[in-house]
């Protein structure tokens, strides 16, 4: 694990795309400075017109940082895909960090756990300690924060409070958090592999007619 500053040190340019939420953020970070655009329409449209915004070449960028989630299963999935395209013609290191750690260094004033769906009746949760747990919703306690722009399909737990996903202002505060490791292969986070059960192919026959009686 290493810190964005050290990051910069070795690679900037670095071009950042988070797509974790609904609003999906790009940051152009060099030395001296970093800029940074948002766009909101569906991810495989939003990664593109941040660029744009940025005024952003990806054959420009010294490593690629990006988010693989919790998250927008189809937005970590587009931003990973488009950081593999990128790095087909000129390979460079690409950085990964989970959206739920950041938000939890964040606040870091907080004790509170950070979550987001995980579906089925179950919550990504996360704590300062950056330990990530797929937890059912009866398993969570104490206060809790989820990250505006995340979706959800189970009912809230109660008393859950809402913070901004505002990639920048968050890895500001974040300071030298070892948030980010290397991958060589860009993808969503996933707490599993998902596994597959056998089936044998049968031709589907008509039932066959019970014999008459005579």
């Amino acid at each position: 694990m290493t810190s964005l500053r050290q990051i910069l040190a070795a690679h900037a340019p670095l071009l950042l795309v988070d797509a974790a939420s609904a609003r999906v953020q790009a940051g152009w970070l060099e030395a001296g400075g970093s800029r940074w655009a948002e766009h909101t329409d569906e991810a495989g449209t939003a990664v593109f017109r941040c660029l744009e915004k940025l005024g952003a070449d990806p054959g420009g960028a010294g490593a690629f940082v990006f988010c693989e989630g919790p998250g927008s299963v189809l937005g970590l999935r587009v931003a990973a895909m488009a950081l593999r395209v990128w790095n087909v013609e000129s390979v460079r290191p690409v950085f990964a960090y989970r959206s739920l750690e950041l938000v939890a260094r964040a606040n870091a004033t907080s004790d509170a756990g950070v979550i987001a769906d995980a579906r089925r009746d179950h919550w990504h949760h996360c704590t300062r300690d950056g330990v990530l747990r797929r937890l059912p919703a009866a398993g969570l306690t104490g206060p809790l924060l989820m990250p505006e722009g995340f979706r959800h399909w189970t009912p809230l737990p109660p008393g859950v409070a809402h913070v901004p996903y505002d990639v920048p202002g968050m890895l500001l505060r974040a300071g030298d958090e070892d948030l980010f490791r290397e991958t060589r292969d860009p993808d969503a986070f996933l707490h599993a592999e998902p596994a597959y059960a056998a089936w044998t192919p049968r031709i589907h026959k008509a039932p066959e007619a019970a014999p008459s009686r005579p």
